[in-house]
């Protein structure tokens, strides 16, 4: 199985502009540029298509985890923090922080923990970052 992105960018880095697009449609032509990445301008930016990837990809991998242990959830809520930050070669996203809040009938609180511990070392994005991945879950 193959997904694709793609960008396009024109100009320099500080007053350049570009947009972000994928295979599917879902996303399709959103701009990001300098501003949006290291300002606070409205816009889109790598780090937080990652981090919506991180967050689909684990709840995913945590459904399957919870199935396993005989459990199914009624709603699984992931958002991801990741950390984009100065290094000595540059820049690097160095840490995501997932925060899970998850609705399951009748969970078993160690299973539950037991299954997003194993949702946040086998999600394939999970195996993708080199970042120090952490995890808040509960249980709503």
């Amino acid at each position: 199985m193959k997904r694709t992105g793609s960008a396009v960018w024109n100009g320099d880095l500080k007053t350049g502009t570009g947009t972000v697009s994928t295979e599917s449609g879902a996303i399709d032509g959103v701009a990001y540029g300098f501003a949006t990445r290291f300002e606070d301008a409205p816009g889109s930016n790598p780090e937080e298509l990652i981090g919506a990837a991180h967050a689909g990809c684990f709840s995913m991998a945590l459904s399957g985890q919870l199935a396993e242990r005989g459990m199914t959830a009624e709603r699984i809520e992931t958002h991801a923090a990741v950390s984009l930050e100065k290094v000595d070669a540059g820049f690097a996203i160095t840490k995501v922080h997932l925060d899970l809040t998850a609705t399951i009938p009748g969970a078993d609180t160690a299973a539950f923990r037991e299954a997003a511990e194993a949702a946040k070392a086998g999600c394939p994005v999970s195996k993708l970052l080199d970042a120090e991945i952490t995890l808040d879950a509960k249980l709503a």
